[in-house]
Parts: C-alpha cells; structure tokens; sequence
C-alpha cells in the first residue's frame, strides 16, 4: 500500500475519479454505459499513438511523426483498395496499412540510430516530408466511397446499449485491437530484455552501450515498431470515420504527447509505464468531450490541454527531484557509517 501511495498513478486515478464525480454531479450523464462506450470510442485510435509515444519518450526521445505516418499509411492503403475494388479479409488491409507504417518508421530509425541525429529533429523534418509528399503526389482529396469491407468492420460491435432517450453506444471491435496492442507493449516493457534495453537507453545511452545492449537495433524496432501501430491506428481511423481524409490526424502531437506525460512518463527518458499512459489518455479525454457537459466552451480545450501538460511536467520533475534527494541522503549516510 505504502508503494502504491507513491506511485504517479495512483494520484491520477483518484483525480480522475473526482473529476468524474464533478462531472456526473453537474450533469447526472458521466456513470452510465453510454457514456463509458463513447469515451472508450473516442479513446481507441489515440491509445495507440498514445503507446507509441510512450516508447520513444522512455527511450529518450520525441516523436512528432506519428499523425503523418499515420495519415500517409491510412490514405495510401485506402487508395489502393479503392482502386483494385478490393473485397478480401480486413486482416490483409490492416496489414498492408502497417508494413507502410513501418517503411516510415524505417527512414526516421536510419537518421535516429545509424546517424545519430536528435529524435525531436528526425521527426520534425520526415512529419513534414510525409505530409508534403502525400498531398502532392498521392493525393488530397477526401476518399469517401472506402470499401465495403472497411464499412462492415467499422459496424462490427463487441457491446451495444440504448440509454433512456433511444440513443444507441456500442464499444467497437477496434477497441480489442487497442486492446491487444496494450497488452503486448506493457509485457514487451515489463518482461523482456528488448524491454530492459528500450529503458536502459532512455536512462543513459551512454550506459546501455557499455551493458552490453545493441542500441541500433533497438531503436530501428522501436521506430519500426511505432510505423506500424501508427499506421494500424490511422487505418482504424478511416474505418471508424468511413472516410479517409489525409489531413484529419494532424496536428495531434500535443495532445499524445500530454497525456504521456501526465501519465507518469519522464519527458527526459528511462521511466513510464502503460497504466500510467493509459490513465492520462484517459484524463485528457474525459476533459476533452465533458468540458460541455460542465458548460465550458470547447475553444478551452486547447488551454486546458496546454496546462495539463505543464502539470504532468512539473510532478515528474518534482519526483525526480524527491527521488535523486532521498538517494543522495543514503549515500552521505552510507559513507559517513
């Protein structure tokens, strides 16, 4: 109990639990099935570029690229389907939308890992060379008429309820593809050596190397390995939306990269983990999509946003600082005895 006290985790639970409890007191709406469907909805596509955001930030790193490739990988893999009339398993599509991801995260890896390039700046350059190059030479244009296969697997429903006024929620099966990706980066990080290693740089490179961790690669899986659930995610996008528009997705680096923070994850590398990610994720939506309920006006999202990042900071930072105190005190200790 006394770990769990002095875990960033807990206390986001608990305030997210008392935000709910204003909410649902203010409108009588927040604790019902409905409600929790349409956050979990809401809460798919942006857990996954969620996940992958932590990844980098435990590695040391930033990304910024993730909308593009997500945008690129979901265009692209729509255009093609539209143009072959494809009518085959959605498994193959989700594919084909990843391994371009993955082609994408490939080129930030080479710059990051074989160049040694600043993450922050990779991204920055290849975000704008992967927006740039799909509206110019691939396309622009809104693609409506999406297959319809993608319009059935965006019908398909793991729950369905009907509130009181005829209002039907349903949690999609694209949450299980969340789901599932949660799951396997939280033991990914938790249980395995590549997990050990993807901390171990985020902490000190410098280190990793000298413990023996192949640093190259990991960053080439961990870049290729965002590529694609970034690409996953923009896919899931297009069927949820039964639409596929190459802008829509950009512009939500703040956004990811606040509910990172907030949950736990050090901005400077080498700690987080998915509950605590998967909490801030959380808390930034229930205050994006209740701040009407409230009766604040949604142009205050962007402010709110804005704050909660600078919250996130300044308690990880301050741990730190707690952390790095306590240790220096048991080492006086330790010497003067």
């Amino acid at each position: 109990m006394k770990k769990l006290l002095h875990t960033n985790e807990f206390y986001l639970a608990l305030i997210i639990l008392i935000l709910s409890i204003i909410i649902n007191l203010k409108s009588g709406a927040f604790f019902t099935l409905g409600n929790l469907f349409d956050l979990l909805r809401s809460g798919t596509v942006m857990g996954i570029f969620v996940i992958a955001e932590m990844i980098v930030i435990i590695s040391g790193g930033i990304d910024i690229s993730f909308p593009a490739i997500a945008s690129f990988s979901m265009y692209l893999t729509t255009k093609i389907l539209v143009s072959n009339n494809y009518n085959g398993s959605i498994i193959f599509a989700f594919l084909v939308a990843g391994i371009i991801g993955v082609l994408l995260g490939l080129i930030n890896a080479i710059f990051i890992s074989i160049f040694k390039l600043p993450t922050f700046i990779v991204t920055l350059g290849t975000s704008s060379m992967f927006s740039g190059f799909l509206l110019a030479f691939i396309g622009s244009r809104e693609i409506s008429n999406i297959p319809d296969v993608m319009t059935n697997f965006s019908k398909m429903t793991i729950f369905k309820v009907k509130s009181n006024t005829g209002v039907i929620s349903s949690l999609p099966y694209s949450f299980l593809i969340f789901l599932f990706i949660a799951i396997f980066v939280w033991i990914l990080l938790k249980y395995t050596l590549l997990g050990r290693g993807i901390y171990a740089i985020g902490g000190d490179i410098n280190a990793a190397e000298r413990a023996g961790f192949n640093v190259k690669l990991i960053q080439i899986f961990i870049y290729g390995f965002v590529g694609f659930i970034s690409g996953i995610g923009g896919f899931i996008h297009t069927c949820m939306m039964q639409n596929s528009n190459p802008v829509n997705l950009l512009g939500l680096e703040l956004i990811v990269i606040a509910a990172v923070v907030l949950g736990g994850t050090k901005i400077t590398g080498g700690y987080g983990t998915v509950i605590g990610a998967l909490l801030g994720l959380f808390l930034v939506i229930i205050m994006n999509n209740s701040l009407i309920l409230l009766g604040i006006p949604s142009y205050w999202q962007t402010f709110v946003t804005g704050v909660l990042i600078l919250i996130g900071t300044s308690v990880t930072a301050y741990q730190g600082k707690i952390r790095k105190s306590n240790l220096s005190y048991l080492n006086d200790n330790l010497s003067e005895t």
